[in-house]
Parts: C-alpha cells; sequence; structure tokens
C-alpha cells in the first residue's frame, strides 16, 4: 500500500491548515496518511554557529527520514507575513543541511489556507517558486480563502471550493 506523510507548516495547536490537509488526506483512497505535527519534532532555531557547535539535530534527520519513506507529501502552508511560519521555515534550513533535495522528488499536493480572502496565497507563491529547487514535484495544489466561512465539522462547506480540492486530491493520488 502506498503511504503519504500530511502535514501542515504551522506549529499551532489549532491549526487551520492542519484541518485543512487532515481533511484533503480524508479524501484518499486505499494510501495509508500519517498526519505528523511539527510540535513533535522541536527543534533550535537554524544557525551556522548552532550546527557548528552542535551538528544537526536528530529531529530534522527523523523528519527527514518520514519524507524519504513516504510516497507521496500532503502540506498544508500557514502564513505569517506574508512567508512561512518560522516552525515550518525552521525544519526546512535544518533537513536542508542533511541534503539539499529535501524533498526527494516525491509527489506533492501543496495546500494553504488562512482566515482571510487570499487563503495564504503568499506562502503558496513563494512555496511553488522555491520548493522545486528542493527536489519537489508539485503535481497539485488549492488555496481555500477565508477558512472560517468556508469551512466546518472538519471539512470544506462551500460547495465549489470542495470540488476543487477533490480534483486537487485526485490529480495527487493519480502521481502516487
Amino acid at each position: 500500500m502506498k503511504k503519504i506523510i500530511a502535514f501542515a507548516g504551522s506549529n499551532s495547536k489549532k491549526s487551520i491548515n492542519k484541518q485543512l490537509v487532515t481533511y484533503a488526506s480524508s479524501l484518499l483512497g486505499g494510501i495509508e496518511v500519517s498526519v505528523l505535527d511539527l510540535n513533535d519534532y522541536p527543534l533550535p532555531i537554524y544557525g551556522i554557529d548552532k550546527e557548528i557547535e552542535e551538528g544537526v539535530p536528530e529531529n530534522a534527520a527523523i523528519f527527514l527520514e518520514k519524507i524519504k519513506e513516504a510516497d507521496g507529501i500532503a502540506v498544508s502552508l500557514a502564513e505569517h507575513n506574508g512567508n512561512f511560519t518560522v516552525a515550518f521555515k525552521n525544519i526546512i534550513d535544518w533537513m536542508s543541511r542533511i541534503e539539499q533535495k529535501i524533498w526527494h522528488n516525491k509527489p506533492m499536493l501543496l495546500l494553504s489556507t488562512s482566515p482571510g480572502g487570499r487563503g495564504g496565497a503568499s506562502s503558496m507563491a513563494i512555496a511553488k517558486n522555491g520548493f522545486p529547487h528542493m527536489g519537489a514535484n508539485v503535481i497539485a495544489d488549492f488555496s481555500l480563502p477565508k477558512f472560517y466561512d468556508n469551512f466546518n465539522d472538519g471539512r470544506i462547506v462551500n460547495e465549489e471550493f470542495n470540488e476543487e480540492i477533490k480534483e486537487a486530491v485526485t490529480t495527487f493520488q493519480k502521481a502516487v
């Protein structure tokens, strides 16, 4: 059976992006899904001095290994001030010290959401531009605007957006 990992690029315990990626993952059929939480992989803030003095933390290697073991990756990007969250950027920085191409050309479903009308568009654009340089194979993407208006009880309640995410998930699943 194929296996994917799914996670939010956020360390919020009530992450709306974790809710979105969990919902998207539930739409996959016949695939084993492991939903990861960045809080389970605490890391110090990356810095070259820290790396020289202490080496790469084990949690970065563990997370990278989970990527390697997966057949696909679903990630939903939170946005802070128009960019990735510190927690997400930090784990990327640490993993890239082990291997530059951290995504290992795995099929990727790229998601984002936010309370606002742009749905995390800035972080999505950064990822779509930068992730391929880190070995990403972005197969499909979906952005949900106005999370609190369009998501309730663990699912997207706006039917137009729900059809869009289903199409993205189907495209992703075919690639996995």
